[in-house]
């Protein structure tokens, strides 16, 4: 019989954005009938004492794996993740490899060769889209590759029922704020003439903004309460140095990765606003929820070109892609086609 498995990550402070989506993945894991071989999860602030007990749930987790097993790690589990792949195929396991992050592109802590050879441990790799996949694939990688599509998003939390918007429209920015990662926020305020933008995060410097007369900075607000509480009637997915593209290292790697942040607007059902170069574009104008855009010099008039019936459609289409999310759709089907692979 085979027995579906994972290991836990004991996350460290506070849960932000990655750990959110990471512990999103173990309860849909758990509602497949995946069980949990390392130790409980727990969130701690000790460093020090949260590195032994992630040591020992990984030393524990192998001894838990029998022959014809499959295990599910989500990465990077950094310097374990070897490690803990090997001491799986030893038991006569098999491993998915669930993406969340590349150490080799935005933080640049790993070379591209040794990533691949990383993944390699694998049996069957879960990355975020199709261009990640192509990525993966142009690097050498020659494990099976399956696209998760978009991240889950599990929340109680369900968006209030709103009014077509009146004129201007307003956009909701959520994330770090601060002009070292988001540097176009300090730009695009003087090309704004019809719609307003709302902040929500830490680290915005109004006094360094552009225009800031079309921001008003609402501070940072848990998601779960953003879901209910987003002032706004679009959600921005923009990162970088500019307003005319995507640049910098936060902003190429839109290209290829699916940002939390985009799944997190569409439970707030907010259509959605992105660069046409993000790897998400396509499943917003597949879905219809939302505005790919090449340069946010284009949104004044996209904007004032947008008629109340198309916004109404939006919408709708939107609380259909927020139920999957709030449901665990799109990692419960990656999974299984996963297993299916390789069972």
């Amino acid at each position: 019989m085979t027995n579906k498995c994972y290991l836990s990550k004991n996350y460290k402070g506070l849960q932000n954005a990655g750990n959110k989506a990471k512990t999103d993945i173990e309860k849909i894991l758990q509602q497949q009938g995946f069980r949990n071989v390392g130790l409980k999860q727990t969130v701690y602030t000790n460093k020090v004492l949260g590195f032994f007990i992630t040591l020992l749930g990984v030393l524990k987790a192998p001894f838990c794996l029998h022959k014809g097993d499959v295990l599910l790690l989500q990465y990077p589990l950094k310097k374990y993740y070897s490690f803990v792949c090997n001491m799986a195929h030893l038991r006569g396991a098999k491993v998915i490899t669930l993406i969340h992050d590349l150490g080799s592109f935005r933080r640049q802590k790993l070379t591209i060769p040794q990533e691949i050879k990383r993944l390699g441990h694998s049996d069957y790799i879960i990355a975020h889209n199709t261009f990640m996949k192509s990525w993966l694939e142009q690097q050498g990688c020659k494990i099976p590759i399956g696209c998760l599509e978009i991240f889950d998003y599990l929340s109680e939390t369900t968006a209030p029922d709103r009014d077509l918007p009146p004129l201007p429209y307003g956009v909701v920015y959520a994330g770090g704020l601060s002009p070292r990662k988001n540097t176009f926020l300090y730009e695009i305020g003087e090309t704004i003439s019809n719609y307003h933008i709302n902040l929500y995060g830490n680290g915005f410097e109004a006094e360094k903004a552009k225009g800031k007369e079309h921001f008003t900075y609402k501070g940072f607000v848990p998601s779960d309460q953003l879901i209910a509480k987003a002032e706004g009637d679009f959600g921005l997915v923009w990162d970088g140095d500019s307003i005319t593209s995507c640049s910098g290292n936060w902003g190429e790697y839109l290209q290829y990765n699916n940002p939390h942040k985009t799944s997190l607007y569409i439970r707030c059902e907010l259509p959605v606003i992105i660069w046409k170069k993000a790897a998400l574009a396509p499943f917003i104008e597949k879905n219809k929820i939302g505005i790919p855009i090449d340069s946010l010099t284009e949104l004044n008039e996209r904007l004032k070109a947008l008629s109340p019936e198309e916004y109404k459609q939006m919408k709708a289409n939107i609380a259909i892609v927020s139920n999957r999310l709030s449901n665990g759709y799109y990692c419960t089907k990656a999974v299984e086609k996963a297993l299916k692979t390789l069972l």
